[in-house]
């Protein structure tokens, strides 16, 4: 079902900082960047991991709720799978739950669906599917 670590998402204050300390401390260069909706995203690729850093001012979003409430930092894990309606309804007969009913669409093109932490040990999953 999982075939990898997609991605890692990061929730930042300012995406304009965060590529600056990426690109000239770490020395990484950002691969691409976007806005998807109401968030601006880039991404940062070390080895086969891509690093999604999401910023979001809108104190109604996902990404600045999670920023008020923990800070900035690590906010999601993604796991690229084949067929995400097969992954999701095999986790649903598991007893998961998930934030998404069904697959919504997601940056790059992909389809996305978030598994509800309550299920994940306090991990905000997500099942990506490009």
């Amino acid at each position: 079902m999982i075939e990898k670590i997609d991605h890692i998402g990061i929730a930042v204050k300012d995406l304009e900082a965060t590529i600056r300390f990426y690109e000239q401390i770490l020395e990484l260069p950002v691969t691409e960047k976007n806005e998807h909706g109401t968030t601006r995203v880039a991404f940062v690729r070390i080895g086969d991991v891509d690093f999604e850093f999401l910023e979001n001012n809108d104190p109604e979003s996902a990404i600045a709720k999670h920023i008020a409430k923990r800070g900035e930092g690590i906010q999601h894990v993604a796991y690229k799978v084949r067929d995400i309606a097969k992954a999701m309804e095999a986790l649903k007969v598991k007893g998961i739950t998930f934030i998404d009913e069904a697959p919504r669409p997601g940056a790059r093109g992909s389809r996305i669906a978030f598994l509800h932490p309550k299920n994940t040990y306090g991990v905000l999953m997500e099942l990506v599917e490009r």
